[in-house]
């Protein structure tokens, strides 16, 4: 094993004595919270190691600072303090705790359920100023209750775990996660207009991106079955809370509980004037054993980097080592452009990937291609770090079944790399290679063979194959002042279908795909971002 007790770690914010435990164990280590950016850039200097919560900016002046730096951990999720792309820059390694308040988070969940279906705060409140008022605070049971979860990841998981020892019904919306995964946790899968429609009891376990934000508005509201009771213990802004409110006063929406909102902390917020909103302050991870785990977990990643054995939660890992990039690494930014097109041009859930290797690729090491390609895959469902330490396991979690072929001849190509997702009785496929220069060409989309030049932002449109179609869309586009830098069609005439794939040079609304939609002669229309 290798020398450690040269290392010294900062703690700069207070994190549990567990974690501070282990890390005594093969470093010295200050615990010195409070630190300014300022004030660590005089100190860090001595430092390998930086342990920090969310009270700490790592700013870039800081990281430079750091001379001796190999690591940076973070004792929660997120790494919004942290500088992560000057870490990156410098070498360092940033890891975090993902997992550790998982439980914590899921329980909260419950809790608040428990606490709406049976009036707990407001009669406890009551009692406090000695009244009895049994008959005002009549609630209702979980049991038989049919509950929508909205995102079946590792918290919505195990909120349904709790939620079957209740006897509850569970309907669960998770468009990426495999039927297999599904059936182990023993719910039933539902799109979300049957959670809107049939569900007492609603909980979002979803991150917040530009499609999650607000997706609980004032239409999907208005679906929802009458009386429904909402818990949202994920991300403020998941919902629209001007219509939330809207909904309660009307009766609509039998009451909400939100541990987290779209202005935190919720100065004048007037959910909270009504009794049929329970707030708390973003309490999900909030325990000690928390606390603890993700103290622990992120010191014991500490420790890997010390010693020189893998890490697992790196936000920001290196992607291989030299002798493999130099075999495969010209292919990477194709597999993860593959992995990301292919989700946001089909977005099903996938069961199976398939990964057919064509050509001279064939004769080199391909598993971290493969890796490459589910890194793509899994930041566009997940929404957050994914990197080749922890994408195969992240795959297996979701139930994602991964098998790779070989074939020395490829048709046209030198390469050819062909991906096969399959969700139920469907399969979809994509397929690229590189051309000379190392310029990636995704070369068929489903059955259309067709020559696309990937780039940031994209249209991709499928349409009746007949005159003044293209022409329509690009009308749409113009008077709207997105501009169209390059285009790509493929056919096929026996069905009298095409698809087209549009470069423009601007982010491409939802409004206007429903608009080029409506259009007429479109099948279906995708707006993808690289």
């Amino acid at each position: 094993m290798v020398e450690t007790s040269r290392y010294k770690v900062l703690v700069s914010d207070p994190v549990s004595e567990e974690g501070v435990s282990l890390l005594r164990e093969i470093a010295d280590v200050d615990e010195r919270p409070g630190l300014s950016p300022q004030e660590l850039v005089k100190i860090i200097g001595q430092y390998d190691a930086l342990l920090v919560r969310s009270g700490t900016q790592v700013t870039a002046d800081v990281i430079s600072a750091g001379k001796r730096l190999k690591v940076i951990g973070r004792a929660g999720v997120g790494v919004d303090n942290i500088d992560v792309a000057k870490a990156t820059e410098g070498g360092i390694l940033v890891v975090n705790a993902p997992e550790g308040n998982t439980i914590s988070a899921a329980e909260h969940a419950m809790a608040l359920m428990l606490a709406l279906a049976r009036n707990i705060p407001r009669a406890s409140a009551s009692v406090r100023e000695n009244l009895w008022q049994r008959n005002k605070f009549l609630g209702v049971e979980l049991y038989k209750k049919k509950l929508g979860i909205i995102g079946l990841g590792r918290i919505g998981s195990e909120v349904a775990k709790r939620a079957r020892s209740f006897g509850m019904q569970i309907l669960a919306y998770d468009p990426y996660i495999s039927t297999e995964q599904v059936e182990k946790l023993g719910v039933t899968t539902a799109t979300l207009d049957e959670i809107y429609e049939q569900a007492d009891f609603i909980t979002l376990h979803v991150p917040k991106t530009s499609s999650t934000n607000h997706m609980l508005g004032k239409a999907e509201l208005a679906k929802m079955k009458e009386g429904v009771r909402i818990i949202n213990c994920a991300r403020g802004g998941l919902i629209d809370e001007k219509s939330l409110y809207e909904a309660i006063i009307g009766g609509k929406v039998g009451g909400a509980a939100l541990d987290v909102f779209e202005g935190e902390p919720p100065k004048d917020n007037p959910l909270l004037q009504l009794d049929k909103v329970i707030g708390t302050p973003h309490l999900g991870a909030s325990t000690q054993e928390a606390q603890v785990n993700v103290a622990v977990q992120v010191a014991e990643q500490i420790a890997h980097v010390f010693r020189g054995e893998p890490v697992h939660m790196a936000v920001n890992a290196p992607v291989l080592p030299p002798e493999v990039m130099a075999e495969v690494g010209s292919f990477i930014p194709l597999m993860h452009t593959m992995g990301s097109f292919h989700m946001q041009v089909f977005n099903e859930r996938v069961e199976r990937i398939e990964v057919i290797y064509s050509g001279e690729i064939a004769s080199y090491p391909v598993t971290p291609l493969t890796t490459a390609l589910l890194i793509g895959f899994l930041r566009f469902i997940l929404k957050s770090n994914v990197n080749f330490v922890n994408a195969p396991l992240l795959a297996e979690q979701r139930g994602i079944k991964v098998n790779e072929m070989s074939s020395k001849s490829a048709a046209f190509f030198h390469n050819l790399i062909t991906v096969k997702v399959f969700t139920g009785k469907k399969s979809y496929t994509i397929a690229g290679t590189l051309f000379e220069g190392n310029d990636i060409r995704i070369v068929q989309i489903g059955e259309y063979r067709i020559e696309v030049i990937p780039s940031r932002y994209m249209l991709v449109s499928r349409y009746y194959d007949k005159p003044g179609i293209i022409g329509k869309v690009g009308t749409i586009l113009g008077k709207n002042s997105i501009n169209i830098g390059n285009m790509q069609v493929g056919r096929r005439k026996d069905k009298g279908e095409a698809i087209m794939v549009l470069q423009v040079d601007h982010p491409v609304s939802e409004s206007l795909i429903k608009e080029i939609e409506e259009s007429g002669g479109i099948i279906t229309t995708r707006f993808v971002e690289l």
